[in-house]
């Protein structure tokens, strides 16, 4: 009965000429997805959210996006998602300069949850991609590219233990982020705008940002050898 549902409703109705029906279609492919994986879960059904991401709505296009973060926030998902993730991932990567910026935004949240699902799927040129939307005059747009820049850059760090978490100034485990940080800066070459920069990451880096005495020990102090 399902199966004549999905072909007698469904695969009519998701191109519908009616935009609102063509996003509640994918809307609901997402959630039966989600609550029948073991059904609906494979590429004979992920291909149609797929191809709707290039709807020329962007309101469908969303809910295309959507629906997809509800499968790849679940880790216990991911391997069922592989296969499509390398044929859409490109597509993926082109809706982060979507010009509806909704759009865009859950585009770069949707690669924030495939890079923490698998960290050898983006490309760094994929990457590269998202990393200079930091800059973007969008703030919805920068602060979840910010948000990517940070999970992928600064969140990859080994466990410390607690000695090394007690060090303050330069020796602080926030130093090295802070060159990191400052690295990505200048290779951007765009000197105009560090306030972009600091204002996309405000949000999800904090604590980093406001590490006052860190940043004042790397300023002050003289550089250790081999340092510029």
């Amino acid at each position: 009965m399902m199966n004549a549902i999905f072909k007698g409703v469904f695969v009519h109705r998701y191109r519908d000429a009616i935009a609102e029906i063509r996003a509640i279609c994918i809307e609901e492919i997402g959630v039966w997805m989600k609550m029948y994986s073991d059904a609906f879960l494979n590429d004979s059904y992920l291909k149609y959210v797929g191809w709707t991401m290039h709807d020329k709505q962007g309101e469908v296009r969303l809910k295309c996006l959507t629906a997809l973060q509800g499968l790849y926030y679940n880790r216990e998902l991911n391997s069922k998602l592989e296969l499509f993730t390398s044929r859409f991932k490109d597509r993926i990567v082109s809706m982060t300069l979507d010009k509806e910026y909704d759009v865009a935004v859950q585009a770069i949240k949707l690669l924030t949850l495939v890079l923490q699902s698998s960290d050898e799927v983006l490309t760094a040129e994929d990457c590269e991609n998202v990393y200079h939307l930091v800059y973007s005059a969008h703030r919805p747009v920068a602060v979840a590219a910010g948000e990517f820049l940070y999970k992928k850059l600064f969140s990859c760090r080994e466990p410390e233990d607690d000695g090394i978490l007690k060090r303050r100034g330069r020796l602080s485990p926030n130093a090295n982020l802070v060159k990191t940080l400052v690295f990505f800066f200048l290779e951007s070459e765009l000197h105009e705008h560090a306030a972009y920069l600091v204002d996309s990451m405000w949000d999800c880096a904090t604590e980093l940002l406001k590490d006052w005495e860190c940043m004042n020990s790397l300023l002050l102090d003289d550089p250790l050898n081999g340092e510029e």
